[in-house]
């Protein structure tokens, strides 16, 4: 009889330590970004002399944590032509969209990612190592629809 109340209570303590992690994984450190915040403003670093500029944004959505500078993610729109930003801004060869917290819905990496790889989006250089080693990137589609993540660069190894 003692060992199944010392078996349950073991399994009964793993269960509650893995919804404490999924819960803080998933939920506890991301915080939405408001969108008047400096974080929310996007830029996007020009071809001519390299250096970031503002974009015209609409209804940005956006969360962020403390915890990772990786966990930022951004949902958006531009009236700027996907023609336009290709001839002023420099265009960002290998974006890889990280997945965002399943709750936060306007950004699907893996739908992303696929645009990105058959063209039907296209990926811009956002801010170079806007924290050491990390690239922030923008992926636009010819509507409109934008999305902002972070992403390790090639310094991150170093």
């Amino acid at each position: 009889m003692n060992g199944k109340l010392v078996g349950g209570a073991i399994v009964l303590s793993a269960l509650v330590a893995g919804l404490g992690v999924y819960y803080a994984q998933v939920y506890a450190f991301y915080k939405p970004i408001d969108a008047s915040a400096p974080s929310a403003e996007i830029r996007m670093v020009t071809i001519e002399d390299e250096t970031p500029e503002v974009i015209l944004t609409e209804g940005f959505s956006g969360v962020d944590a403390d915890s990772s500078p990786l966990r930022f993610r951004g949902c958006f729109t531009t009236p700027l032509s996907l023609a336009i930003l290709s001839e002023t801004y420099k265009v960002y060869p290998d974006a890889t969209p990280l997945n965002a917290p399943n709750w936060f819905d306007c950004f699907n990496a893996a739908q992303i990612g696929e645009d990105l790889e058959t063209g039907n989006a296209v990926a811009f250089l956002s801010e170079r190592d806007i924290e050491a080693g990390i690239d922030r990137v923008v992926a636009v589609y010819p509507d409109g629809r934008a999305y902002a993540w972070h992403q390790l660069n090639e310094n991150a190894e170093k």
